[in-house]
Order: structure tokens, then sequence, then C-alpha cells
């Protein structure tokens, strides 16, 4: 699987989701791997749609109420994973252990999907342990 993570994940935890996701076979990339780092949302979430087989990770709840970036999204077939509110005002180290944490669970949500969706994921990792279906 192929995972893309835009402008609002630091670019060094995508590498290092990448380095972590590499055994298993699956690949991560940050926005500035593929584009500039001003690329507006819609041109990347169109080219990845073209490309197929992408699931976004993105800390940017601003892009699922955006009626455009939201139209890109809901057309692209892309399954996209949103960090919840809680994450924003997290620590970097205490955000790349909770990404970690959360990972293996967002690799499974992915595979399961064919056609898009869009899922929040919860800052706490207790409970159930579930991502929410977010409708775009």
């Amino acid at each position: 699987m192929n995972f893309f993570c835009d402008a609002n994940i630091s670019l060094h935890l995508a590498h290092a989701l990448h380095a972590l996701s590499l055994p298993n076979g699956h690949s991560v990339i940050h926005l500035t791997d593929r584009f500039r780092a001003d690329t507006a949302d819609v041109i990347w979430v169109e080219a990845l749609s073209k490309e197929g087989s992408w699931s976004v990770l993105t800390q940017d709840r601003a892009m699922a109420r955006h009626p455009v970036e939201q139209e890109a999204l809901r057309r692209s077939g892309l399954t996209v994973f949103m960090l919840a509110r809680g994450w924003s005002s997290q620590k970097h180290w205490d955000k790349a252990a909770a990404l970690v944490r959360w990972w293996p669970k967002i690799i499974e949500q992915a595979g399961l999907v064919i056609g898009g969706a869009a899922f929040e994921v919860p800052w706490g990792f207790t409970g159930k342990k579930r991502l929410k279906q977010l409708k775009l």
C-alpha cells in the first residue's frame, strides 16, 4: 500500500513511518517528496487519484470543510485518514509515538477499503481502538 502525508504531517515522521513500513511492503511519502511545499491540495489529490492505490494522512481538518477540496476528495477515490483535533496540541515526540501506535490499525483499515473513504484517527489509543468513519 502507498501512503501520502500532506504538509501538515512532519516530513521526518513520514520518513520514519516509511522505514517502519518497508518490511511489510508499504510505502510512505511526504508531500515534499513529490511536489513543491506550496502545492495546492486539489493538485496533489487529483494527481494521486489518477495513479490510484493511495491513502492520505493529514492533520488538515479544514480540508474536509473547504468545498473545493472536499469535492476533490469525494471524487478522488482516495482513502483519507484525518488526525482528530486533539493531535494539533501535542508535542512532536508524543505525536510520533501515538501515530506509530495507530499505524498498524491505519494500514489494516486502508486494506479493507475499495473506492475511497475518510476516517478520523482519535488522539487516544484506549477503549475499542476504532477509527471513526467521516462523511466528506
